[in-house]
């Protein structure tokens, strides 16, 4: 990873939306088919009458709500959202997915403190849930960000220990054994990730890095142009949906 580029959020990649629907948004946002499509003013005030305290609070729809905010980047408002719907919630899978999402939109906001106890309460309701394993690597992205970084790498260790198919974690667990000059096991990691479906620029930048450190420089070449192609991949994306290119690095 260069100076340049954060470390890649821990959300996760390279799986069907199936696998890890409960921390990515629908595609109407969670909102009724008649009020999609308005502009963003008119989605936010939707937004704010849905979260208003009623006699009978729904963490379910809060939850959806919390959601919303994050797909608009409202992030103050969604970890307030969020946090109610955790603690709101009487089942505690739908806690634990709030108490995550919770953690995701602090996250956002740079209060890695805050993110690091909303994990915390996630894994303290289940640490084997089908949950536990997006928690754990979230909680090891954080921790890094807060300085904690031994910590971060047994996180991350644990995320793949509970599902070995989740490639963000594979990415998480490459990046904390580079970090810590073990690049033999980082390239591993990182190979696992690729193969289990991550497709992003910054897995095969720490990919270059890490076989760079141990001499092997065709090897690391290639990883590199492999990036590089794909970042380039990603800013026409952008420019053919009309977004902004990366400024110039």
């Amino acid at each position: 990873m260069t100076d340049d580029e954060p470390h890649e959020f821990s959300a996760g990649e390279g799986f069907e939306e199936t696998d890890y629907d409960a921390f990515t948004l629908d595609p109407d946002m969670a909102l009724d088919p008649d009020e999609v499509g308005l502009d963003s003013r008119v989605l936010t005030d939707i937004l704010d009458q849905r979260q208003t305290p009623g006699e009978n609070v729904d963490a379910e729809e809060l939850l959806d709500v919390g959601l919303s905010y994050v797909g608009i980047q409202r992030f103050e408002e969604a970890t307030e959202t969020l946090e109610r719907a955790a603690r709101f919630a009487e089942d505690d899978l739908l806690a634990q997915e709030a108490w995550v999402n919770t953690g995701v939109a602090h996250a956002e906001l740079e209060e890695y403190d805050e993110a690091i106890g909303a994990y915390r309460e996630a894994l303290r309701i289940d640490e084997d849930s089908e949950h536990a394993a997006s928690a754990e690597t979230n909680l090891a992205y954080a921790l890094w960000e807060f300085g904690h970084t031994e910590e971060a790498l047994e996180h991350a260790e644990r995320a793949v220990e509970l599902d070995p198919r989740f490639a963000q974690a594979w990415y998480n667990r490459g990046f904390f054994l580079a970090e810590r000059g073990l690049y033999e096991e980082a390239v591993d990691a990182l190979d696992n990730a690729v193969r289990l479906g991550m497709r992003s620029a910054e897995v095969h930048e720490e990919r270059s890095r890490a076989l760079d450190e141990l001499g092997e420089r065709e090897a690391a070449e290639e990883a590199q142009t492999r990036a590089d192609e794909l970042r380039e991949e990603r800013e026409r994306s952008l420019v053919d949906e009309g977004g902004e290119r990366d400024p110039p690095r």
